[in-house]
């Protein structure tokens, strides 16, 4: 499935935010499926609720978001989250609850990830990462 990408919440953010570190990201996308998983979704909701956003750029984010494909969480999604959790915490390097998901997200499907927060994956046995970090 080289045609496919993960998104991770940062990379969506630095690009939507106009972040220099979204230029990083971008090459990896271009051309490609970017698909976000439902937790990558939920978190860039949260954004404006935490930060007081106006209704402009809420709806500004949301007309980004449709560049993107959404993948709902699934039962195959739920039992590769399942196995990230169990086996993280078995060998003593946890991992987070969200980005649980969006690995998991990525490996129902076998498709690489791309993120800036290598170190919140790099534990995650036969995931595949793309980072400029």
């Amino acid at each position: 499935m080289n045609d496919f990408v993960i998104a991770d919440t940062n990379i969506i953010s630095y690009i939507f935010k106009k972040d220099t570190r979204g230029n990083l990201y971008k090459p990896h996308l271009e051309g490609k499926v970017a698909i976000i998983a439902a937790q990558t979704l939920a978190e860039l909701e949260l954004l404006p609720l935490q930060n007081n956003w106006s209704k402009k750029r809420h709806d500004e984010l949301r007309e980004n978001l449709k560049n993107y494909t959404f993948i709902e969480a699934n039962q195959e999604i739920c039992l590769k989250w399942a196995k990230i959790r169990f086996e993280a915490k078995r060998n003593g390097m946890p991992v987070s609850v969200g980005d649980a998901w969006i690995a998991a997200t990525a490996l129902a499907y076998s498709i690489p990830l791309v993120t800036h927060n290598y170190s919140d994956f790099k534990n995650i046995s036969g995931l595949q990462i793309i980072t400029e970090k």
